[in-house]
Order: C-alpha cells, then sequence, then structure tokens
C-alpha cells in the first residue's frame, strides 16, 4: 500500500490523526524512503543518466576503440573507473544514495572492458572478435572477463553496500552459465543446449536469490536485481522449450501458476508477470488450436474467470486466518522474511 500525502490528510479530516500529525508523519516517511528507488522524475533522470553511461561502455561500445590499441583501452578505461569512483564517494557524503550507486555500478561494469584491454596489450586475445562482441555472442574465452567483474563487483558491493551494485553481477552470472556451457561442449552449442542451460542457470539465480533474499531483505533489497535476471532465464529457457504432449502444455500452464503464487507471496512483481504472460500463452494455444471451432471454450473460459474472482472474494474474507495459520509451518527464517513483506 502506498501512502500519500493526501490520504493522510484524508486521515486528519476524519479526525484519525491530527493535520500536525499528519504533515509530520510525512515528512518522516519522506525521509525514510529518499534512497529507495520511486517513480519520480528525480529518479528517472537518475537511472536513465547512469544506463546511458553502462550501456556506452557496454552494449553501445563501437569499434572506434579499437584504435586506441589494447594499452590504450586499459589505461582510458582506468581513467573512467577513477572518475565513477570519485562522483559514487561525492554523492555518497552528500548523503545522495541512489547517483552513488549508480557510479559505482559504473566502474563495476567497466571491468570486462578493461580485462580486454589488458589481453590485447598482452597479447593473448585468443581470436579475432572484438569487445562488443562480448554481449552478444558466446565464447568460452568471455570467462576471464566474467571471473574478474565478478572479483570486483564482490568488492565494490562489500564496500559501498548499494543495491544496485547487484545488477551487474547478476548480469555476468547469467553470461556466465552460457560460456561455460559453451567451454564444457567444446564450443557445439546448439539451440537445444542454449535453451536447457538458460532454464537450469535460471532455476540457480532464483534460488540465490531467495537465500540473499532471506538474509538480506533487514538490510536493503540486494535480491531485486538476481530475481529478475534468474526469472527471465528460467521462463525463457522454459517457453522456449518445444513438445507435442498435452501433458507437457498443461505442466507449463500450472508451472507459470505455481510463478504467479510465488510472486505474490514473495512481492516479487517480476513472478507474477512471467506467470500471467505463460498463462496467456497456454490458453491462446487452446483458443487456436485444441478448442479453435468450439463455441463451449469461451463459455467455459468466461465461467472459469469468474470463479477466480469469487475465488479472489473468499480469498479477501478468511485471508488473515488462513495467512496466520499457514505460516506457523514454516521456518523461522522464511516467516520473517514474508512479514516483512507483508
Amino acid at each position: 500500500m502506498e501512502v500519500t500525502k493526501k490520504k493522510l490528510e484524508d486521515a486528519a479530516a476524519e479526525n484519525v490523526i491530527s493535520l500536525q500529525q499528519a504533515d509530520a508523519l510525512y515528512e518522516f516517511l519522506i525521509a525514510q524512503s529518499q534512497d529507495v528507488p520511486r517513480f519520480t522524475f528525480t529518479h528517472v533522470l537518475y537511472y536513465l543518466g547512469g544506463l546511458i553511461a553502462i550501456g556506452a561502455m557496454t552494449l553501445f561500445m563501437n569499434l572506434g576503440w579499437e584504435a586506441f590499441g589494447g594499452a590504450g583501452i586499459f589505461f582510458i578505461s582506468l581513467l573512467y573507473a577513477g572518475v565513477g569512483l570519485k562522483f559514487s564517494n561525492s554523492f555518497s557524503g552528500n548523503g545522495l544514495t541512489i547517483p552513488a550507486g549508480i557510479c559505482a555500478t559504473f566502474v563495476v561494469c567497466l571491468t570486462p572492458l578493461t580485462i580486454y584491454g589488458v589481453q590485447q596489450w598482452m597479447g593473448v586475445w585468443p581470436d579475432e572478435s572484438a569487445y562488443r562482441d562480448y554481449h552478444r555472442y558466446i565464447k568460452w574465452h568471455w570467462l576471464y572477463m566474467e571471473f574478474g567483474t565478478l572479483a570486483i563487483g564482490a568488492l565494490i558491493a562489500w564496500k559501498y553496500k548499494y543495491p544496485f551494485l547487484i545488477m551487474p553481477i547478476a548480469v555476468t552470472l547469467w553470461y556466465m552459465t552460457m560460456d561455460i556451457a559453451a567451454m564444457i561442449s567444446g564450443g557445439d552449442y546448439t539451440w537445444e543446449l542454449r535453451k536447457l542451460v538458460s532454464l537450469y542457470s535460471g532455476l540457480l539465480l532464483i534460488g540465490l536469490a531467495f537465500w540473499i533474499d532471506i538474509r538480506s531483505h533487514k538490510k536493503a533489497d540486494y535480491a531485486f536485481w538476481v530475481y529478475i535476471f534468474g526469472v527471465i532465464a528460467f521462463w525463457g529457457g522454459l517457453s522456449s522449450q518445444h513438445s507435442d504432449s498435452e501433458l507437457s502444455k498443461f505442466i507449463y500452464l500450472c508451472i507459470n501458476l505455481i510463478m504467479i503464487g510465488v510472486g505474490v507471496m514473495l512481492v516479487r512483481r517480476v513472478f507474477v508477470v512471467f506467470g500471467a504472460l505463460g498463462c496467456c500463452g497456454y490458453l491462446g494455444y487452446l483458443a487456436s488450436d485444441v478448442f479453435r471451432d468450439s463455441w463451449l471454450f469461451p463459455a467455459a473460459l468466461t465461467a472459469m474467470g469468474l470463479g477466480i474472482v469469487y475465488l479472489g472474494v473468499l480469498w479477501q474474507k478468511h485471508e488473515k486466518a488462513i495467512t496466520q495459520k499457514s505460516r506457523l509451518f514454516l521456518p523461522v527464517s522464511l516467516r520473517e522474511l514474508l512479514e516483512a513483506k507483508s
């Protein structure tokens, strides 16, 4: 539930609290949430600028930088990293946590480029690929850049403790699973293998995110980005699997329904969004293939939808009692996590 100034003023108008208390409470809540990402114009500017700078050094890097040679790329990257750390420390000193975290993340994202420069400089780069291919293709020798990024990312995250720093670490873990699979398979990275690697690496990332969530939910949301890339990898790998079995397709629907349930329980919208997409895809398959000419299918689907709405009404009536009783069977750490998110 979002607490706005209008809601507090409405509470004061109903004599729940005084107008002075409403103003004081609003100022207190604003101060408490200033370091939490919100959909405000200021925060949009922060993240837009940060993502443009990060994208310039990663996704949008062009071949023009190859003209500097390995040594040039290495020293320019170090210069950029120094500037990023300087800005991060300056923002942190002024209490601007979000831009400080974005600048620290920019430094972590420079790590693959820096390592690439060193390898080119020392003449140990194994083929004719360029740095801009790092985010486009799967190759085993990216692993040097990925291990280095994990090391620098872990070091900076340990020192600065900004949640946004987990983003490049999560992306790197995702990349690493694919590149390790390419190395193990001897470079024979077929589409079938890609789907399986995405599926299982996504599950591992989701498990890691859940562990981080339990360990750190009292401090900050460090699990956010790991959940996002874990769900994307898992759902992408799952949805790209091919099967002619109706049972397999129904199991796919059930998995997506479970994802929605998990998302609601953990208050993680990424599970709900992708679970809903999967359910819609399955219903679309039923409508276009299985029940293409059936007049009964839309009627049955309508009845099902209304039944779900009624189920929601029943849940709302008994939610508190069901929640309290069901949480008694959960481990203490998980119970604390769910209570913190409710």
